[in-house]
């Protein structure tokens, strides 16, 4: 820490005379100096990085205009990348929980027959496949969507991180961790919309797919020991366009794939929420700044008054005001709008947020 601190005065004392540093940024490994210009000109960035060249770390500036924003990366030892064992362990442990979510779903009664697992681990692991793996691929192209244009932006973030949880899909989905803070609404929109974007791309080939392979059920079962899952607009819209062929005698029952999908679109909603640093708290105060704020306290007394007709609703309520805190932090240029190509993008995912929306997730016959 006093490392940093002689960093960072280094940094002021050679600004000094052009640039008065107002905010000094920490997080992860990345330093940001923010400041305003002295005197009537505007500093240019040779002007800036004439003063700083000779200062140890690796420093890049951001812009000049209207403040003067300058990252710096501390100098360190250069070493072997450590493999990221948590991530990997996670991610073992999320495949085998919904491998047997999916096995489970297909009809594979290891719970009574405790010995497959030694003597047909093969057959539970191909029941479980289908489920399990269009699941995986959705929650990875969702996270790696945000990892991918938080790396383009130069903000410094982890791997994911993968939840098993032994509930009904075997996961509780999975995280990333922003170490730097966000410089401007561009970024945090680019960040906030580039995972639930990537996560929809997968998910509606994957529920065309299952719709159009339902599994076929005699009508003689008891339709009391079937699951159901409430339909938001978006899994409605994909069934009716698959309209499969359901032979006389037979009823249709969801298939693996088209359920992970389903999970996928619930997913996406969940994490369009605009709440703290949800993706949706992402994408609304990139878009409408300090508004978010009294946004994400409308929205959980919602979910308050929705949990009367699903329970679930009040524990979303619960993290949203708890643990992921209602209000999303300014960026460093806070005053630098939206242009009108990503507030599209925003406003498309307030959309598909209202057609991933589903009241009543999970209905209990």
């Amino acid at each position: 820490m006093n490392q940093h601190n002689d960093l960072i005065n280094d940094y002021i004392v050679a600004l000094r005379g052009i640039v008065e540093v107002d905010v000094v940024y920490g997080g992860g490994n990345d330093i940001i100096l923010r400041g305003s210009a002295i005197g009537p000109f505007q500093p240019t960035q040779a002007d800036l990085a004439v003063r700083i060249a000779s200062l140890p770390g690796k420093s890049e500036i951001i812009g000049t205009d209207p403040k003067v924003v300058i990252r710096i990366k501390p100098p360190g030892k250069v070493g072997i990348k450590k493999i990221p064992w948590l991530n990997i362990v996670l991610f073992g442990l999320t495949l085998f929980s919904t491998l047997i979510v999916g096995a489970l779903g297909a009809g594979i009664d290891f719970l009574s027959h405790p010995r497959m697992f030694v003597e047909e681990p093969f057959k539970i692991f191909m029941a479980g496949m289908p489920f399990s793996f269009s699941l995986l691929g959705i929650l990875l192209f969702h996270e790696f969507g945000h990892y991918i244009a938080s790396r383009l932006h130069g903000v410094e973030v982890t791997l994911p991180y993968f939840l098993p949880f032994p509930n009904i899909i075997g996961t509780m989905g999975a995280v990333i961790r922003i170490k730097s803070p966000f410089i401007s609404r561009k970024q945090l929109l680019d960040v906030g919309a580039a995972g639930p974007l990537a996560g929809l791309a997968v998910a509606i080939p994957l529920v065309i797919w299952g719709q159009s392979h339902p599994v076929l059920l005699p009508e003689t079962i008891d339709p009391n020991s079937l699951a159901y899952f409430g339909e938001s607009l978006i899994f409605s819209g994909l069934s009716a366009l698959a309209n499969p062929d359901i032979p006389q005698g037979y009823i249709a029952a969801l298939h693996p794939v088209a359920f992970a999908g389903w999970v996928g679109f619930l997913v996406t909603m969940l994490n369009l929420l605009p709440i703290g640093q949800l993706d949706g708290g992402h994408i609304v105060y990139a878009m409408f700044g300090k508004i978010q704020h009294r946004v994400a306290y409308i929205v959980i007394i919602a979910l308050v008054l929705l949990s009367l007709f699903w329970f679930g609703w009040i524990i979303w309520a619960l993290l949203g005001l708890v643990l992921v805190r209602p209000k999303h932090p300014p960026t460093v240029l806070d005053n630098i709008k939206l242009d009108g190509k990503r507030m599209a993008i925003g406003y498309l995912c307030l959309a598909i947020f209202i057609l991933c929306f589903v009241p009543v997730p999970f209905i209990v016959s």
